[in-house]
């Protein structure tokens, strides 16, 4: 589990014994150097990396970043807040021991993702990381609930010799194709051997359904580690690629046209360490609080949309008939609604039941986005949201009358649209905090701005090689 307790300068009791023990382990396995990870509003992972002899003196000090990456572009152009966006200023990167990992695709290197925190010793309000900690923990003080999650990790694979810029698929068979396997075999075994050197359980890996695309669906773990297994997970598959020659995107439009990667999320509610999405008298085997919380991820799925599909690529992805989840809607295993519900196979329905939430995508922070999920769904739990009917077939094919009397409507068509929507949302804005809140609009309004005047394919190749 992850120690939900902040860092402090000095480190927490125990910090600095367990990362000199660490470093002389590290130094053992052959590893040099430490990178410590974080994400930023735009999505894009940054990193500063230290001797893995320093690692004790990182957990007991942290490391030195400026806060100006918080207003960070996909592009590195940089916007700003009343408070975000100034040269002034520093912050300390603490790493997280618990989720220390030596990368086996990377050799003589370890990863940690980091928390950050003010040069006084106190959180910085616009971590995203502390944010989602902070989520989980005010959860289970007033609510008693603890969650499980996972991301489904989409990505397309190209050759490393294709033009500049350009996408050249590495593979040639179908989609779900056993010709597609076979042609990228030896570098998915290779990438599943690393995934397991590094700890992280796979569920599954195959081809997808686009040019180029595989998909891996890893474990389920509480929020936090949730989110650091997908920013390990990505890591691990762009170096194992990279040394065979390979280039990845996990862009959520790699062409404008077609479908796109996503990045879904599943997402459970466990109350006394029992599962609320299953045994229940509601609808397949939800309980009241099951059927609240779903309600509530409805509720707030226009607003959440700024939030999980971030980029203007997001929305060339987000298309009808295209099992985005593009409604407000939810159904049974009904995998063109927002909102699926996953029973899970009978006899293992009391661990495997779950929500997966459709219109994700890997240009998300995974720490916010985790983090606005569970506060939407924990809104509408506190109120008691009744959850509407349920959906069958795709969406696109109810009537006007009849969709808005179900409560159906599309989500926002772009990222403009969605920053509308996220600017309504108090309890969004209100969960992030005023800092973090205001950092996603201006990062949101810097990235439509950067696009401004380009066409579909013109989106696609600006973010194409960015995630």
């Amino acid at each position: 589990m992850t120690t939900l307790a902040d860092p402090v300068p000095g480190g927490r009791p125990g910090d600095v014994d367990r990362a000199t023990a660490l470093s002389g382990e590290l130094a053992e396995r052959g590893v040099h150097g430490v990178v410590l990870a974080y994400v930023d509003t735009a999505g894009i992972g940054r990193v500063k990396t230290v001797p893995a002899a320093k690692l004790p003196a990182a957990a007991a000090w942290g490391v030195g970043m400026s806060p100006v990456f918080d207003t960070f572009l996909a592009d590195d152009s940089i916007v700003t807040t009343d408070v975000l966006g100034s040269p002034d200023g520093d912050l300390r990167l603490f790493p997280d021991l618990d989720h220390l990992a030596v990368l086996a695709g990377q050799p003589g290197w370890a990863w940690a993702p980091v928390d950050r925190v003010t040069q006084e010793g106190e959180r910085h309000p616009g971590c995203s990381r502390t944010f989602l900690r902070r989520v989980v923990a005010d959860a289970e003080r007033r609510h008693g609930i603890t969650f499980k999650a996972a991301f489904e990790i989409e990505w397309a694979v190209g050759q490393g010799t294709a033009p500049e810029g350009e996408f050249e698929p590495a593979v040639s068979g179908p989609a779900y194709g056993a010709t597609r396997q076979v042609e990228l075999g030896d570098c998915t075994a290779e990438l599943l051997a690393a995934l397991a050197a590094q700890g992280v359980d796979v569920d599954q890996i195959h081809p997808e359904y686009a040019a180029g695309q595989f998909e891996v669906s890893v474990g389920a773990l509480d929020p936090v580690a949730a989110a650091d297994r997908s920013v390990l997970v990505r890591q691990t598959i762009r170096a194992v690629a990279q040394r065979r020659g390979l280039r990845i995107s996990f862009a959520p439009a790699v062409l404008a046209q077609g479908v796109g990667n996503g990045g879904h999320v599943h997402l459970s509610a466990w109350r006394d360490r029992v599962n609320l999405h299953s045994g229940g008298t509601g609808r397949h085997g939800m309980t009241p609080d099951a059927e609240s919380f779903a309600a509530g991820l409805l509720t707030h799925l226009p607003a959440l949309t700024a939030v999980t599909a971030p980029s203007p690529a997001s929305y060339l992805r987000l298309k009808p008939s295209q099992w985005a989840g593009v409604f407000t809607a939810w159904g049974l295993e009904t995998r063109e609604a927002a909102v699926r519900v996953v029973t899970g196979t009978q006899g293992l329905r009391e661990r495997a039941a779950n929500l997966e939430v459709k219109p994700v995508d890997l240009a998300a922070n995974p720490y916010l986005a985790l983090g606005c999920l569970i506060a939407a769904g924990l809104d509408g739990l506190s109120s008691s949201a009744a959850l509407p009917e349920e959906i069958t077939g795709d969406p696109v094919r109810l009537g006007e009358a009849e969709a808005a009397s179900r409560g159906v409507r599309r989500l926002p068509a772009s990222l403009a649209e969605a920053v509308t929507e996220f600017r309504k949302d108090e309890v969004l804005r209100t969960a992030l905090g005023p800092v973090l809140a205001d950092a996603v609009i201006a990062v949101r309004q810097g990235e439509i701005a950067a696009v401004d005047g380009l066409d579909d394919e013109q989106v696609a190749a600006a973010y194409r090689w960015k995630y």
